[in-house]
């Protein structure tokens, strides 16, 4: 308790009834969870057990339980539950499997396996082409959100659009169904039907959830609110953490406005600011200050430091988007070359991931090392997707995962009914759906159909038996020749260019196999295969982890909830930031809490670089200087490029610092 501020223990302390930690950036929220949870086991005598802590993503939670961990004292045995929101939501359905009518293995269809059953059903149900699907799953996920049944759906639309939507959600959850499957918003939505429907299992919980703690709960939508509140019941027993000035999901389906909510289903809702900044200089605080007080509030709040004034933020003005990346890069180097900072140690933020394209180039050209966060990674790419399913289920038929992934991919005319008439028969006789597919009879699908899936079945039975006595990767590449997975990401790519880049993704995944099974090892294909499996889910994590050789490049959303001693945030003009959407939308808020986060990103020094002009869609456009500029305290910026200069004493300070940070290198 010594180490933390006033403010902060009382948030620790304070255990009589439901409490909201207002925490600004850089106030030391996660201290405040932490240690609450030691506070509340061995002060207050509540079993580590029945202690739930719930965040938003995989690294938070990884953080939250390591220093958990060396705070409470060895000799707890079972400490408490620290997840995200949908590990929490996947725990409950795993324990409930009987009563939500699931059977044990169910599969779990991420953003792309949900889009393509969607195309099914409209290709198969409606006679529809694809350029619906991702609005349809869009608004799917909407309803989910707000716990909206599909026959309610169907029962409220209004207009076709509606009308299609809700009769595909209701085939959707129809095929979920039958296929054992779930979607990422089930694992939030289940649980509350669950609990709204099935009250002695809702009080179970109730029972095992002693205390609930909630981390960013600005970012909390509908349904993960109602879960909070099913599981706290009457009890009050939950403390949440949240900053309304760093709500900027809400095209997500975040709502900030659940901060204000807590006041009105928790009366006596006790609420702690944390307004002390540890992280950034006074001058920095003072503009984050300046900018997010032109925002309507729920609550009132104002960062503050004793970290003294720190630098003035640097505004540099640049002819256009080359000479942008020409002096991020030039001043990134400079400043390297005279503090000896480490390049790990600046950050670049903008708020569309293509501002990267010519910093990328500028820096590939400079030798600066840089690392982009926040993109697409290989193994999450649709086209690697579908090959590793492939390859999965070569050498695990029983793998029915892969197998929804690429029954159809080439398309094969398995269209949904005939998917579920295979998944039906495959659960009621226990057998995989590879080996349903050689078993199935007309009983169950057309007869057209039968021959439809005995042949993909035979098909992959004769390469696995292949891979016994011929070179492995033969087979692997005779796969994808002989379902011409390159012509069908011609058919389903936008450009050519398009589909050659994403079948050299393809290529380079074989040749990793072959260089696999060629170290002299006597590595076999499963093993070969298995690795680069587990590379995936290596890759994934390391996806989360902040790497430390190179300057970040990350959107602005990426950024929340890092810190760097030297932040650039490049494009602040009108329609980049704020956006040009968020303009036509009237969001300007949400954007400028953006902005607000980009700020508080820096803990000593910021740059901030705007272009007079833009290349766009092959011809120059002006710009205008982005309105949160003039939001910012005037006195605390330095214009460079258009106003005011380095005096010629300050020029030969900085040369000064260069040559020696030279020397230094060399020496």
């Amino acid at each position: 308790m010594t180490k933390l501020n006033q403010r902060q223990q009382e948030a620790v302390r304070y255990i009589d009834g439901p409490l909201l930690v207002l925490a600004g950036a850089g106030s030391g929220k996660t201290s405040v969870i932490t240690r609450k949870i030691a506070y509340l086991t061995e002060t207050c005598g509540i079993a580590a057990h029945h202690i739930t802590a719930v965040t938003f993503t995989n690294k938070s939670a990884r953080e939250m339980q390591h220093r958990v961990g060396q705070l409470l004292a060895a000799t707890d045995t079972r400490g408490p539950s620290i997840s995200t929101f949908h590990r929490l939501g996947l725990r409950i359905i795993r324990a409930e499997l009987k009563t939500l009518g699931l059977a044990p293995g169910f599969s779990i269809f991420d953003a792309q396996d949900s889009k393509t059953l969607i195309q099914d059903i409209l290709q198969e149900d409606h006679d529809r082409d694809n350029s619906q699907a991702d609005f349809i799953l869009h608004q799917i996920s909407r309803w989910k959100d707000a716990l909206i049944s599909p026959t309610t759906a169907l029962s409220t639309a209004k207009g076709p659009a509606d009308h299609l939507c809700a009769q595909v959600y209701k085939r959707y959850q129809n095929s979920m169904q039958v296929c054992n499957g779930l979607d990422f918003d089930d694992l939030i939505a289940l649980p509350c039907q669950l609990f709204a429907e099935h009250k002695h299992i809702l009080g179970r919980w109730q029972n095992r959830i002693h205390y609930l703690l909630v981390d960013e709960y600005q970012d909390t939508n509908h349904c993960q609110y109602q879960l909070v509140r099913y599981l706290v019941g009457l009890s009050g027993k939950l403390t949440v953490v949240g900053d309304d000035d760093q709500s900027i999901y809400t095209w997500r389906g975040a709502r900030p406005e659940n901060l204000a909510q807590l006041q009105t289903d928790f009366p006596g809702l006790k609420i702690v600011k944390l307004e002390q900044n540890y992280r950034s200089t006074s001058r920095l605080l003072k503009a984050a200050n300046h900018l997010i007080a032109n925002n309507s509030h729920l609550f009132e709040k104002e960062l503050w430091s004793d970290m003294g004034p720190g630098d003035a933020i640097r505004v540099i003005h640049c002819e256009d988007e080359d000479a942008e990346a020409e002096q991020v890069t030039a001043e990134l180097l400079d400043h390297h070359l005279r503090t000896r900072s480490d390049f790990s140690d600046y950050a670049v933020l903008y708020r569309s991931n293509h501002q990267s394209r010519l910093l990328e180039l500028k820096f590939q050209a400079n030798q600066v090392p840089y690392q982009v966060s926040g993109g697409t990674s290989f193994f999450a790419r649709g086209e690697i997707k579908d090959a590793m399913a492939y390859l999965r289920l070569l050498i695990n038929p029983s793998d029915d995962n892969a197998f929804f992934r690429i029954a159809n991919v080439p398309r094969r005319k398995l269209g949904t009914a005939t998917i579920d008439g295979l998944s039906q028969y495959a659960r009621s006789q226990g057998i995989s759906l590879l080996s349903a597919c050689g078993q199935i009879d007309r009983g169950s699908v057309s007869e057209n159909s039968v021959q439809h899936l005995r042949k993909f079945h035979d098909w992959m039975a004769a390469l696995a038996r292949r891979t016994q006595t011929e070179s492995p990767e033969n087979i692997v590449r005779q796969l994808f020749n002989d379902i011409d997975y390159r012509g069908w990401l011609s058919e389903i790519s936008s450009s050519d260019e398009a589909a050659a880049r994403r079948w050299s993704n393809v290529e380079f995944l074989v040749e990793s196999l072959t260089r696999s099974l060629h170290r002299g090892d006597d590595q076999s294909l499963e093993e070969a295969i298995e690795l680069l499996v587990l590379r995936d889910l290596l890759e994934q994590q390391e996806d989360e982890e902040e790497t430390s050789h190179g300057v970040h490049l990350m959107t602005l959303h990426s950024s929340k909830g890092l810190e760097f001693q030297n932040v650039f945030i490049i494009g602040m003009e009108e329609q980049l930031l704020p956006h040009r959407s968020s303009i036509e939308e009237d969001n300007i808020e949400e954007e400028r809490r953006l902005a607000y986060v980009g700020i508080t990103r820096a803990r000593r020094h910021l740059t901030m670089t705007l272009a007079q002009s833009r290349r766009q869609y092959g011809s120059v456009k002006k710009c205008e200087p982005s309105r949160f500029l003039e939001e910012l305290p005037q006195d605390d910026l330095v214009h460079l490029g258009q106003h005011a200069e380095n005096t010629p004493e300050e020029n030969i300070s900085r040369g000064r610092d260069t040559i020696a940070g030279l020397q230094d290198l060399f020496s």
